[in-house]
């Protein structure tokens, strides 16, 4: 059953018509248009479809769109600066090589928004844990960890 829904996403109100059945990824990604949000394993193992819901990294693809409504929504279509430029977290990926096919790149963006908003410091290992739900095939993880790491250590 549709039902006309708000959802604040990137800073934008958006009124959509949505099934109550129909996850967060769906909506954003096919409705909304933003192909950051990648459909992955489709059960919240993969981290493709992480997005940020009140600045907590979630997996969209297990979160229903209804859940959503009153909620502050973020992608990485939404860090970008007013004239599109990276944000200075994407641009601590790119420094750091951390970006290769680019499929699981936004969900561990998002989750380095997350931890760079905790201002902790953490070790190398706790940072693991914290991306643990994250799959690239593409990367040892260790360019990955340097840029965590690095934004982390500017924001604590």
């Amino acid at each position: 059953m549709l039902k006309i829904i708000e959802l604040f996403v990137n800073g934008k109100l958006h009124q959509l018509a949505v099934d109550d059945r129909e996850s967060l990824a769906e909506t954003l990604r096919n409705r909304l248009g933003l192909t950051s949000v990648k459909r992955g394993c489709e059960v919240g193992e993969c981290g493709a479809c992480t997005v940020l819901v009140d600045g907590v990294a979630i997996d969209s693809c297990i979160y229903l769109t209804m859940w959503a409504v009153g909620k502050k929504i973020l992608t990485v279509e939404g860090l970008q600066d007013e004239n599109g430029g990276l944000s200075p977290i994407q641009q601590t990926f790119i420094d750091e090589a951390a970006v290769q096919c680019g499929f699981c790149t936004p969900g561990i963006i998002l989750s380095a928004v997350e931890i760079a908003g905790s201002g902790k410091k953490y070790s190398r290992e706790e940072l693991r844990k914290l991306i643990s739900g994250h799959l690239c095939r593409c990367t040892g993880y260790e360019n990955i960890i340097n840029a965590l790491e690095r934004i982390a250590g500017e924001n604590s």
